[in-house]
């Protein structure tokens, strides 16, 4: 069996034409061209932990396929391998990630992913790399700078977070818009004056659906304060 017979046993026609059209695969979306089994992402993640043990080289077979949910599911084999690994071996999942980056496509991959790898293995180490994709062209690298940065936001590190949400506040892209703002939001949940420094400083120039992500926890009184700056 291989990944992709496992996961057309739970293939649905009726989820193909609902996916397309929730992850904007239309001509001009960002989700243009993507094409779907029609599988959960709880189903995914049941086949995936199937094939924990299978080597790099057969997860690069998934990663590179047409079709989300295979691509998914190998997004979560390398979660589950680096979960489980030593020190050496974690470094070669997340090279392996980092080199294949262009296969994670779409929000939900590099959700499933981002802060799981690249999150345990940077936050120790240098992030200039997290910088490099938060200046690129390509929509989901900047998406996963900023996602990244959830595991360091859990280890109450906020400094990396709050610099890459700087330079991400005049993205044009209401999918780096919403992110930024859970991130934010994200940091609010466990040091409020540091969110509330941050947005003294920077809510009059974020885009709105930002700023609404980032303040939605605050009091109604709180919220009106800062987005009548805005």
């Amino acid at each position: 069996m291989s990944i992709q017979s496992e996961l057309k046993e739970f293939a649905t026609w009726e989820k193909v034409e609902v996916y397309k059209r929730f992850f904007k695969t239309g001509k001009g979306e960002y989700g243009f061209g993507d094409v779907f089994l029609g599988v959960t992402v709880p189903e995914t993640r049941a086949v995936a932990k199937k094939f924990v043990d299978i080597p790099l080289a057969e997860v690069t077979k998934s990663l590179q396929s047409k079709f989300h949910e295979e691509r998914m599911a190998a997004l979560f084999v390398l979660v589950y391998k680096f979960q489980k690994a030593e020190v050496k071996e974690r470094k070669k999942i997340y090279d392996f990630y980092i080199s294949n980056i262009r296969y994670t496509n779409n929000w939900d991959l590099v959700d499933c992913v981002a802060d799981k790898i690249a999150g345990p293995y940077l936050i120790n180490r240098d992030k200039k790399i997290l910088y490099k994709f938060a200046i690129s062209e390509n929509l989901w690298k900047r998406r996963v700078a900023i996602i990244t940065t959830f595991h360091f936001i859990k280890n109450n590190s906020f400094e990396d977070t709050l610099k890459i949400s700087e330079i991400l506040l005049n993205d044009t892209h209401d999918l780096i818009h919403k992110a930024v703002g859970w991130m934010l939001r994200e940091i609010g949940k466990r040091d409020k004056k540091v969110l509330i420094k941050f947005l003294e400083k920077n809510s009059k120039k974020m885009p709105r659906t930002m700023l609404r992500y980032a303040i939605e926890k605050f009091s109604k009184k709180e919220r009106k304060k800062f987005l009548g700056n805005n």
